[in-house]
């Protein structure tokens, strides 16, 4: 319940910016309610996926010490508005994320792109991931679940960058569900069973890529992601946190691992969550909250009551 308040809230303030087109205002009102209830928990914890590194991001930022400092040391993992874009263009699928793990338990990523692949399957480990092409993925699927290739459904970003891989897809005979971004969201649906999509494919943000996994972690599903780089900045940026072999494909208890709580709010309507409702002194969530050792999965709809003092609490 601790997560899942600090995701209402992140969700609850940068709702109030859902299609005004500001994404910056957006973000950091997510940023600013998601620290200030972190803040109030009883948790030694540091930000180790977060909005940037200390000179970039003026909170949330990586290595930020977060919590009353009175509680259990953990790593924190997460992203106050998961979808700014969509957020400011009032679409579908923006999520509030956080998710918490026992020291070293996160892949300490860097702000750069990650490959992924993820699948509702939890035994998919050495039958599909990304040392094969998305053709061999998907006639791999198609025999682990029954499912005809023709109705495998791929959820890919809709970026330039993925053409190719669109057109491999298509060419194969599969279909595609094109997102305009929120990539958290689209690992996490191939574990849902109410959803079409089978597979995510395509280079999205690496934090997202470990916030994904922590997510698979607890409903079941298996992904991997590879760390790519643009440009000289982006490997500094890697080896800074200790990673040097560049080109290595990370497992899904590489970038996530044990006991892991996971909670998400909707802040706009999604495949997974509903959005923020608010009316006028009142407003309403839908969570998901999780935890990886039992594999529970909680939805959680709440009413808040703003005209109250301590109304996020």
């Amino acid at each position: 319940m601790d997560m899942v308040r600090v995701t209402e809230a992140a969700a609850l303030a940068s709702s109030k910016w859902i299609g005004k087109g500001d994404e910056k205002a957006a973000d950091q009102a997510a940023v600013t309610a998601m620290r200030s209830v972190l803040n109030k928990l009883n948790i030694d914890a540091e930000v180790v996926i977060g909005e940037g590194e200390r000179d970039e991001a003026p909170m949330l930022f990586i290595g930020e010490k977060v919590g009353t400092k009175e509680g259990p040391a953990v790593d924190i993992a997460l992203d106050p508005l998961e979808g700014t874009s969509i957020t400011a263009q009032g679409g579908r699928n923006a999520l509030a994320v956080i998710a918490a793990a026992k020291k070293g338990h996160f892949l300490n990523a860097p702000d750069v792109y990650m490959d992924k692949i993820a699948v509702g399957i939890s035994d998919a480990k050495g039958k599909i991931g990304l040392h094969k092409s998305i053709q061999e993925n998907i006639k791999t699927y198609s025999e682990l679940s029954g499912k005809a290739i023709e109705d495998v459904l791929v959820c890919v970003l809709n970026r330039p960058r993925h053409e190719q891989l669109i057109k491999d897809i298509r060419e194969i005979g599969s279909r595609i569900s094109l997102i305009e971004d929120g990539d958290v969201a689209g690992v996490m649906v191939t574990a849902d069973p109410e959803s079409d999509i089978d597979l995510y494919v395509g280079s999205g943000g690496a934090p997202e890529g470990v916030l994904a996994a922590a997510a698979l972690q607890c409903t079941g599903g298996y992904m991997e992601g590879r760390l790519t780089f643009r440009n000289e900045d982006e490997i500094g940026r890697a080896n800074k946190l200790g990673i040097t072999d560049l080109d290595k494909i990370y497992s899904l208890d590489e970038l996530a691992h044990g006991e892991i709580f996971f909670a998400a709010t909707g802040v706009t309507d999604g495949a997974l969550l509903k959005g923020v409702k608010l009316f006028g002194e009142r407003g309403s969530t839908h969570s998901i909250v999780m935890r990886a050792s039992t594999g529970t999965v909680r939805f959680i709809e709440a009413n808040h009551n703003f005209s109250r003092k301590d109304w996020v609490l």
